[in-house]
Formats: structure tokens, sequence, C-alpha cells
């Protein structure tokens, strides 16, 4: 039978010998398609062939009997096709399997849920009797997820912080480790440690000569990156011989090395040339794409290219296109960014207000597009017209919270965006509003898992310098939050001590003792060097505290009287005016109320005697006063009355 010689075929092949285990099986499944030792055996010769669509075309035609019996075959061929929830799905199931375990810490890696490949990695390395062949991968692949997490803005779950001594061992390593750098922006300690990645590639002795020239290109154009962001042009130009192009068989790792090098080039002087180049890089697909940070960066430079070139109908139309297929209303960048370069294609090059004129009916259309939202807001801000930034991104938000979607309600609260709508209430001076805002933020983000602790943190301060007792009891609840996430926070304990002080002392007397001594607080001010800088010290905190608001009060600049002197602009001065002089008090009064005034003529004489008080009266013009009607026409020149008339003259 079939079946037979298969079995025979298994147990007499060679391990490398794929191409005769397929045929092998496709004889089988000619016979019989329902035999799954047959289907088993044909999805592991195409995976080693790298046949990975055909492979599941035979997992969708062998049904749930063939993806239960071969689920970790199905999870890789489903990561390596990209179907990266559905391979993390899958490979979740399959319990007791270390081999599943990596499979799905790799397929969350490039699926960038970073915090939760950082967890898988972390249990792996519990596991000590199975982590003597595998601990050199998993130090690997742990320094690779924290340079992703530093990227993606959570410095706070990162669990490296300095290489070791076996970390320095591997190129690889080193490799990750001053992309972690990087990330932070330390470019020096990267470069240095690139150039430490270098030198053990070249001096390895695992690796073939095409290995080597392999992984060096990734590694150069990594330095590359540093050496720009360094202004080392100098350096980079020796750096981009090392390059080719060419040779670089991942297609990220080509569309990122492309770029960098159009932009070391002096090709920004001609936006032709630069849009050309641009627009020649490779686009990858499947599990080679760029992550979500390198591909904004990209697509941006391209947008920008096209924007030089007057290319405005074009991006309009590929933007929309974009922004019709994704999530709306987002908080995703790379959403928003597409948003922007729409709004700067209808902008068509024009900046400030006849930007804005270009940009708002858009926004009255997408009232709920948030990058459009923030490009009028920024316009706004750069005109100088804080409030009308404030109404425009009010709006949009008032239309979030008033939704009964949860996605809305998610944007709404959104830190990031909080923080921008928090940076221009400042701006003005609006601290309820401020306060207001955070406290809404926070109770909001109170009922969810994941509450981001820097906004719980500015919502709790800004709450605790409110006189309303809710507001505390608020502050209290939130700080306690955090304490209990991290016990080790101090600001939290102090917070929480602060903020229950005024309401229930007795309740906080016990973490009033595990707050630092204010001695230790104060140990490395140096007093003297404080008064010699002209800070006397005040004689009561009482008083410190009534000057410390009397000063935030007044002008800095003050006259003899104590009002505070209003600088006038030259503009504003008459031609002629001398400061040395003192100029006349009667200025502001008509020219003939004036004590100085002396009339001309006699006419002038004469209605200035009857303006005196005590002077002559005229009885006749104050009995019969002329009617207003014959006094507008008297003044208006009779003009009606001097036309010609026809005839004799």
């Amino acid at each position: 039978m079939a079946t037979q010689s298969l079995s025979s075929l298994l147990q007499r092949t060679s391990i490398d010998d794929h191409e005769e285990f397929l045929r092998s099986s496709n004889a089988a499944l000619a016979k019989s398609k329902s035999d799954i030792q047959a289907q088993h055996v044909k999805v592991v010769a195409l995976l080693k062939l790298d046949r990975y669509e055909d492979c599941l075309r035979v997992f969708e035609e062998g049904g749930d009997a063939l993806k239960k019996r071969a689920a970790l075959e199905y999870a890789y061929v489903l990561y390596k096709t990209a179907n990266l929830d559905e391979a993390i799905e899958v490979a979740s199931q399959v319990v007791n399997n270390r081999g599943a375990r990596h499979l799905e810490a790799q397929a969350t890696y490039r699926a960038e849920k970073f915090r939760r490949a950082a967890d898988l990695y972390e249990e792996l390395t519990k596991d000590e009797t199975a982590l003597a062949n595998e601990e050199n991968d998993l130090r690997i692949n742990a320094w690779a997820v924290d340079a992703q997490l530093q990227w993606k803005g959570y410095p706070d779950y990162v669990r490296h912080n300095r290489p070791t001594r076996d970390d320095l061992e591997a190129f690889e390593t080193v490799y990750n480790a001053a992309c972690l750098s990087i990330a932070k922006g330390e470019f020096s300690k990267g470069e240095m440690l690139l150039k430490r990645a270098k030198e053990l590639c070249r001096t390895s002795e695992d690796l073939t000569p095409e290995d080597k020239a392999a992984e060096l290109l990734p590694i150069a154009v990594q330095q590359l990156y540093v050496l720009i962001r360094q202004g080392k042009s100098e350096e980079a130009e020796s750096v981009l011989e090392e390059i080719s192009v060419n040779d670089i068989s991942e297609l990220s790792t080509k569309r990122v090395a492309l770029n960098n090098i159009t932009l070391v080039r002096d090709t920004t002087t001609n936006p032709y040339a630069l849009y050309k180049s641009l627009h020649a890089t490779p686009v990858s697909v499947d599990n080679d794409k760029l992550f979500d940070y390198q591909d904004n960066i990209v697509t941006g430079n391209v947008h920008s290219a096209d924007l030089l070139v007057q290319k405005y109908d074009g991006i309009i139309r590929s933007t929309s296109k974009a922004l019709s297929q994704a999530s709306y209303p987002s908080a995703k960048p790379n959403v928003n960014l597409l948003s922007v370069y729409n709004a700067a294609a209808h902008a068509r090059g024009q900046t400030g207000t006849p930007a804005l004129k270009a940009i708002l009916p858009a926004l009255e259309r997408r009232p709920k597009d948030i990058g459009l939202a923030l490009t009028a807001v920024q316009l706004y801000v750069t005109e100088g017209n804080t409030t009308s930034a404030i109404t425009t991104l009010e709006k949009s938000l008032q239309l979030l919270e008033d939704s009964i979607s949860e996605q809305d309600k998610e944007v709404r609260f959104n830190p990031g965006l909080l923080g921008i709508l928090v940076s221009l209430y400042k701006l003005e001076g609006r601290r309820v509003q401020i306060r207001s805002e955070l406290a809404k933020a926070a109770a909001y983000w109170q009922e969810h898992v994941e509450a981001p602790s820097s906004l719980l943190r500015a919502a709790a301060e800004s709450l605790l310098h409110s006189s309303d007792r809710s507001d505390l009891t608020t502050a209290g609840d939130l700080f306690k939050s955090l304490y209990q996430k991290d016990s080790q926070d101090v600001f939290a304990v102090a917070g929480y001590v602060a903020s229950q002080a005024t309401l229930d002392h007795a309740k906080v007397e016990s973490q009033v003792d595990t707050l630092p001594p204010i001695d230790d607080l104060i140990s490395d001010v140096d007093v003297n060097a404080l008064e010699s800088a002209g800070i006397s010290p005040p004689s009561s905190a009482a008083a410190a505290a009534a000057a410390a608001i009397a000063g935030a009060r007044k002008r800095t600049s003050s006259d003899k009287q104590g009002r505070a002197t209003k600088r006038v602009r030259k503009s504003r001065l008459p031609k002629d005016y001398d400061a040395s002089k003192t100029p006349d008090p009667e200025r502001w009064l008509p020219l003939r109320d004036r004590s100085s005034y002396r009339p001309k003529g006699r006419k002038g004489k004469q209605r200035a005697a009857e303006r005196t008080q005590g002077g002559i009266v005229n009885e006749k013009a104050e009995e019969s006063p002329a009617p207003v009607a014959q006094q507008q026409k008297s003044q208006g020149g009779g003009g009606a009355n001097k036309k010609k008339k026809k005839g004799k003259r």
C-alpha cells in the first residue's frame, strides 16, 4: 500500500531528501486523499522547501484533523505567511511544547506586541534544564525585544540596562545592545557598540565568508544611520563604501539602506532627484516588512519628496484611499501621518492663514480625524492664535466623548492627545480646565487594566492642588493605585500622604515614617552659595509663602509710585517727541479749550468773549435758534441753489 511504502521511505531516506518525501506523499494522497500521515509528511516537506503558500493550502484542504495533528507546523506556516494573530492563537494552544513557546514569542515580536514577547522570553529563561542549549539565543532575542520596547515608547518595561561580559562575547547581542542605546538617543555609545559588533563578526570562526558578509551589511546600515544623526558626514561616506545594496537579501534592510543612502548623498538640492531616489526603494512584504516606527519615517520621506515636486493631487488620492481603509478615528501614528500629508497637499505649499482656509473645510467633513485636527492646531499655534487652537481641538474631542463607541472613547483619552490639550491650556493659564481634563481621563483609565501610569501621576498631582474635598479624595485613590502597582514608588506614597493629611491625618501616620527625612532631601543644598547668589532666607514659612505669592503677581519693573512701567513703542510716539521735556498736561483737551488758546481775528475774539463766563449774552440768538435743517443746508454749501437755469441768463 502507499502508506506502507511511505513508512518504509521515511525509515531509509535522508532527512534532507525533501523532494523525495514530497513525491512519495503526493503518490499516497493520489490513492487516498484522507491519509493524514501522508498529509503531515507533505506539509513538513513543503516547509523544508520554503513553499509556505503551498503548505497553507494543504492545511486548508486537510481540515481540522490535520491542523490538530500538526498544530506546531500549522502555526509556523501561519507565521511565515504573515498571518501573525492566527499563528499566535494556534501556538498558544499547544501545551507542554517549548518549540511552540519560541514560535509564539517570535510571532508576537513580529506583530509588534513587544511587552507580551518580553514576558514569553522571560518565562523561557526560567526553565534551567532546557536553558543550556538556548541561553545564547534567548539572550539575543531578549535584547532585541528591549530595543523595540524603547523605540515604541515603553522604557519602563525594558529589562536590560547595560551589557554584561557574556553579552559582549557575541556580535548579535552586541548589535542588539547597540540598537537599544540608539533607541535611547545614546548615539556615541551605540556607535562604539556597533564597531565592536563588526569586529566580533569579522573574527568569528563559526561563520563562513559569505555569512560574514551577509551579517556585516545590516550592521553597516545601522552604523550609517548613527553617523548621520551625529552629523559625521566624512565617516558616513566611508561607511557608505562598505554597503552594497544589491547584496542585501532582506527587503526591509534594503529599503532602510536606500533611504539613508539617498539622504547622505547631496540629492536634497534637486527635489526631482530626491523624488526619483526615494520612489526607487522596494516595498517589503509579509514577515520582511518594516516595523511601524521605521515605516512611518520612510513613508514621511516619500510624501515629503512628493510635496517638493508638487504632486498634490497624487498625494490626496493615495492618502485618501489609505485613510478610507484605516480605522477611524485612530491615535496610531501611521494613520495620523497620512492625514497630515493629506492636509499639506490640500494646502498646496501654503502656510499660515491661507493653509487654514484650505484645511478647515476638510476638517468639517472629517471632524474626528485626529491628524487633520492636530495639523490645524499647529497652524493656529504658529500664528499665535492659541484660543482658536484650543477650540478646534476641544470640538473634535467633544465629538469623541459624546460617541458610544469604545474606540472613540479610547482615542479621546489618549495620553499623548491629552498632553497636547493640557499644554495648550498651560499657555493660557487655564488651571481649572487642566484639572478637569486630567480628572476625567483618570476616571476613564481607572476602569481599564492597562492604565498609563504617567497619566495617572499627572492627574493625581494636579488634583492635589485643589481645595475641593472630592478632588483630594480622588487624588488619594489615584496615588493608592500607583503604590499598589509599585510599592517602591516614593512619589505615590508622598502624594497619598499629602492628599489625606488634611482629610484624615491618622490614616497616613504610618506612611509618613516611610518617607525620606527632609534633612536627607536638602543635604546637598549649599545654603552659603544660595545666599552669596543673592537669595536671602525668609523670616518664617508664612512670610516666604506670602512673598512668593506677592512676587508672582508683581511685575519685574516698577516706577516710584509702585505702578508698573508701561513701555511705549516708538511708532506710537510723535515725530517731535523729546523725552527730556515735560509733556503738556492739557494735550488731551481740544485746542480751543486749552488755557494757552488765543483766537485770531475779530470774529474769533467775539466768539471767545461769548464763551467766557460773565460775557455778553446774544439774546436774539438764544430766543430764536435756527432750525436744524437750515443749519445743515447752510453748512452743505447750498449746492442745489447754485445750479444754472436753462434759458435766459
